[in-house]
């Protein structure tokens, strides 16, 4: 362990007292309270100075300036708190949880990496792992070599914290048990913004809500396990909500097999693949509310083959979408809204899509699709609706097609157009279909 630290001075006078068994640094009394300060230690450990306090039952404070270490370990009850943007840990290696601990604060604290990351992938600057509470409060987490923040099997909150530069995701969140990630700004990282995963499907309860997500890239590439955002994999419960992301190499939102997630009121912009999307293994998506501007496509329900299906989307605003996209589409890309079974699509906009507006269905993966009270604007094809052998119901009614260039429903068997404009004549020969009341101009 090595520890310096470069005093940038106290304003104000303290009140000093003798307390017995705090052989590294003298109490002093702040506006928080009682805690160990760690003035006049520049030479003492840092470690030796976290257990003392958490010993105590005592936060301990950093006052500004920088402090160097290494493969620093936080016990349990460790409170640290210092100056917001000035009391900075200059750290190699991960700072990590002690086995058991069961309750961490750290608040105003600035954690920035100087090398030293282990070779495990899913390492993280900051790594705590069965945390019951976890209470990061205002702090920075930045130029990690792996992960910013890695919890697993953690609860707690995660607020008001900025978390950048790291090499992969700057929060990877694994196994949590009902954990809050409120109102941080992730920016700048290489792999991923906020990753919610579980090792194996089940109830997760995160809630991400109010997080600004930025400039995320795909530094190793991928069809989509990159790049994104905001991702769930296999956690069930999650509420993505009131989010604003933008410039991901991939999605914005990206749930992957996980059940019950709502993904509401976010604002998602210049996304580098589809801006949002519920896909793979999952039941039950409340996707509304969103705002989309700027994405190879905008809303996807998909891969009902393998069982994703059951989701409500519903008031969403998608526009100004593009045909290119960070790889070669089975489709392609410039769809506005994409689903395939059990699925509700109502009260949306779509404009500037420049391949469909919506595509309903894909081969014989379509059913219970109901299309309804949608404003569908500047578009080549308004609704591409399969009709290939096995494709299920679709109803599609009171919808308003404007500036619609081929056709407002189209038939498709896979990716071949086979109709007509199915709003004008013809839909009788897919019985599958109810097609009523549309206005096109």
């Amino acid at each position: 362990m090595y520890l310096r630290r470069n005093m940038l001075g106290l304003a104000g006078a303290a009140l000093v007292l003798p307390m017995a068994g705090l052989a590294f640094a003298s109490s002093k009394r702040s506006a928080s309270g009682w805690a160990l300060d760690a003035s006049g230690a520049a030479n003492s450990n840092l470690q030796a100075l976290i257990d003392e306090a958490a010993r105590n039952d005592m936060p301990l404070y950093l006052p500004a300036g920088t402090y160097e270490a290494s493969n620093l370990v936080l016990p349990d009850n460790a409170r640290i708190f210092g100056v917001s943007g000035a009391s900075r840990i200059l750290h190699r290696g991960s700072v990590n949880s002690a086995k058991g601990a069961r309750r961490i604060e750290l608040s105003g604290i600035v954690i920035e990496g100087s090398g030293g990351m282990s070779g495990e992938v899913n390492s993280g600057l900051l790594q705590l792992t069965g945390i019951a509470n976890v209470q990061i409060d205002n702090c920075e987490i930045r130029q990690s070599g792996k992960h910013g923040l890695r919890l697993e099997r953690c609860g707690g909150r995660i607020e008001r914290s900025r978390i950048s530069g790291a090499a992969q995701a700057g929060i990877f969140a694994v196994d949590s048990t009902g954990i809050a990630i409120t109102g941080n700004t992730v920016a700048d990282c290489g792999n991923g913004g906020i990753l919610v995963h579980r090792w194996e499907k089940g109830e997760d309860g995160t809630a991400i809500t109010g997080n600004r997500v930025r400039r995320i890239r795909a530094n190793d590439g991928g069809t989509g396990q990159n790049g994104n955002g905001i991702n769930v994999f296999r956690a069930g419960g999650v509420m993505v909500a009131d989010n604003q992301i933008a410039d991901c190499a991939f999605s914005a939102v990206r749930a992957n097999s996980g059940d019950n997630v709502q993904i509401t009121g976010n604002q998602c912009l210049r996304s580098g693949e589809t801006a949002i999307y519920a896909e793979f293994d999952f039941q039950g998506a409340v996707l509304s509310g969103n705002l989309v501007d700027g994405a190879a496509n905008g809303i996807s329900i998909a891969n009902f083959n393998e069982g994703g299906r059951l989701a409500t989307i519903i008031g969403n605003i998608v526009r100004n979408l593009r045909r290119d996209g960070p790889y070669e589409p089975e489709v392609g890309f410039g769809i506005g809204i994409a689903a395939e079974a059990d699925t509700t699509i109502s009260g949306n906009v779509v404009e500037d899509a420049p391949l469909f507006a919506m595509q309903l269905g894909w081969g014989p993966y379509l059913r219970n699709l109901v299309v309804t009270g949608n404003v569908l604007r500047k578009a080549p094809v308004g609704c591409a609706v399969s009709v290939a052998q096995g494709s299920g119901t679709a109803v599609i009614t009171d919808n308003v097609f404007q500036e619609i260039t081929e056709g407002a429903v189209l038939g498709f068997e896979w990716e071949k157009k086979v109709s007509g404009d199915l709003t004008q004549a013809g839909s009788e020969q897919y019985p599958h279909l109810t097609i009523e009341r549309n206005r096109s101009s």
